[in-house]
């Protein structure tokens, strides 16, 4: 079993070409992170039918939705994991328009694009582009996908809007806002900016790094990028208050059953 490694370690590896064995043990959330080759997305998927069911929207789709929107039409929301080896980001899919959460790391933006097609979706389609936190290994690919989505609009927390550089200006939400017809939840800790978001109607929480996965279970964010463990601590708390099934995180493997209960009780530990 491969050991984890420290970010020094990571830096002076990723030099020497070995990138590609050490990302799948690299447990924390590392802000310097770049891809070195195309990731490929997972097939795991929210809502019955297989890939590519839903037809391909149309160039007017992408039109953005600003805070307090309502949420697109459509049935049940489809979601698909963009498994960049050490962290994730996600297409999320709902009557004709696609919203990306998180862009990964520089480079990320082809398996972004496998994503959407996976989903019968293309950049024509996307609307919104959330960013969950300031990271580069969240980031590192927003540059790509909104020139590659030019009408999308970028949202983020406001205390990590200015880390952020963005081709276009970023709307910053907060706590109870509605992007994309997802509930924004503020989740400081991580960072004092961090965001989660949350569709009620679904049961399904995506936590960006306020929570990891490990062995299947949640657990606390990294404490070696996280700014306040306590604060980190006190959102866990707070997301441990909502009803969900499915957790999706920026480090580990997706929950689909029973997450909502597994956060309540990680809460209830600290």
């Amino acid at each position: 079993m491969l050991q984890p490694i420290d970010r020094r370690t990571f830096i002076a590896d990723l030099g020497k070409g070995a990138f590609a064995l050490a990302v799948v043990s690299l447990a924390a959330c590392s802000p310097g992170a770049q891809a070195t080759t195309r990731p490929s997305s997972s097939a795991a998927g929210s809502t019955p039918g297989a890939p590519g069911s839903q037809p391909p929207p149309s160039e007017s789709s992408a039109s953005g939705s600003p805070p307090g929107a309502a949420p697109p039409a459509g049935d049940d929301l489809a979601w698909r994991r963009v498994n960049l080896g050490f962290v994730s980001a996600y297409v999320l899919v709902r009557g004709g328009q696609a919203a990306v959460v998180d862009t990964g790391v520089g480079g990320s933006s082809g398996a972004i694009e496998d994503a959407l097609a996976e989903v019968g979706a293309d950049w024509s389609a996307v609307s919104d582009v959330i960013l969950t936190h300031k990271h580069n290994d969240h980031i590192g690919s927003l540059a790509d996908v909104m020139e590659l989505a030019p009408d999308a609009l970028g949202y983020a927390g406001a205390e990590d809007i200015p880390s952020i550089s963005a081709p276009r200006e970023l709307t910053q939400v907060g706590d109870g806002d509605t992007v994309f017809g997802l509930r924004i939840v503020t989740t400081p800790g991580h960072t004092p900016g961090s965001i989660s978001v949350y569709d009620a109607a679904n049961g399904i929480l995506v936590a960006g790094d306020a929570l990891r996965v490990e062995a299947g279970k949640p657990t606390l964010p990294g404490a070696q990028f996280t700014e306040d463990m306590d604060e980190a601590a006190r959102s866990i708390a707070k997301l441990g208050e909502l009803t969900f099934e499915t957790l999706l995180v920026g480090h580990g493997d997706p929950i689909e059953s029973g997450a909502g209960a597994a956060v309540t009780e990680l809460a209830a530990q600290q």
